[in-house]
């Protein structure tokens, strides 16, 4: 177990997080540790995750309240869902397949490492930099070939990434972890065909994390962390299995 909670062993070891655990008012648990492999499936199992500047030290969140999104609940306006049915195709055959009778395509973990690395590189308003290091990126591909970390592509005609999202599956729940949009509206795309998934899946909740303006519009809402732990719960992250309904798109 981690022997003192704010202030994590620096080890090569996987770490363990505690069951019960307070945090700052920010929801600040711990800082330092690694991102052992095994270290970032016991954390999401609990609700923790990693999130920092490029200049700070590691730091782990669990957020009260927490936002998240039922998936049977996504808020997508009907002008997107207009520009959805009549320019969006979704295949779960390789980007090769593309077909020109749409504006767009999404996939399902196509392309893990160029989601995560156009994620680093979007700019967001109030953070210089990205928390999304080369450490970071390297522990989510590593997470993504062991069958945790999965990505939803959205392809243009001419085969470009032009949006995407990338988040954690386990259990009954995902960890929506970031996403970027080169054109008008495709991480809008990315997000409401992962939501569909979950629900076909009967995945109870995807976690967004913290509140944004942006993530409220599109129907999250805000639970305190008792009930969130109880949606872990329920959904068995305890049991640390990844999601069997993530496949690669080829």
């Amino acid at each position: 177990m981690i022997p003192f909670m704010f202030l994590l062993p620096e080890t090569d070891l996987p770490l363990v997080f505690p069951d019960d655990f307070n945090t700052t008012s920010e929801g600040l648990l711990a800082l330092g540790g690694n991102l052992h492999p095994e270290t970032l499936i016991d954390a999401y199992s609990k609700g923790i995750f990693p999130w920092c500047s490029q200049d700070d030290p590691l730091l782990w969140w669990h957020p009260n309240p927490r936002a998240v999104i039922l998936p049977e609940e996504l808020h997508i306006s009907r002008k997107i869902c207009r520009l959805i049915k009549k320019n969006c195709h979704k295949y779960n055959t390789p980007i090769l397949s593309l077909h020109r009778d749409y504006t767009y395509v999404v996939t399902i973990n196509n392309d893990f490492e160029n989601v995560i690395t156009s994620c680093a590189k979007a700019p967001r308003k109030r953070q210089k930099g990205t928390w999304i290091t080369n450490e970071i990126k390297n522990a989510y591909c590593t997470l993504h070939t062991m069958g945790y970390a999965h990505s939803v592509e959205v392809w243009d005609q001419n085969k470009n990434l032009v949006g995407g999202m990338y988040g954690i599956a386990m259990g009954r729940i995902f960890f929506g972890e970031s996403m970027f949009s080169l054109k008008p509206n495709t991480s809008k795309l990315a997000l409401l065909w992962l939501c569909k998934k979950l629900e076909e899946n009967k995945f109870l909740i995807l976690d967004c994390q913290v509140e944004s303006k942006h993530i409220m519009t599109l129907g999250a809402r805000l639970i305190p962390r008792q009930k969130f732990m109880g949606y872990l719960v329920e959904g068995e992250t305890f049991k640390k299995k990844p999601a069997a309904c993530f496949v690669p798109s080829s």
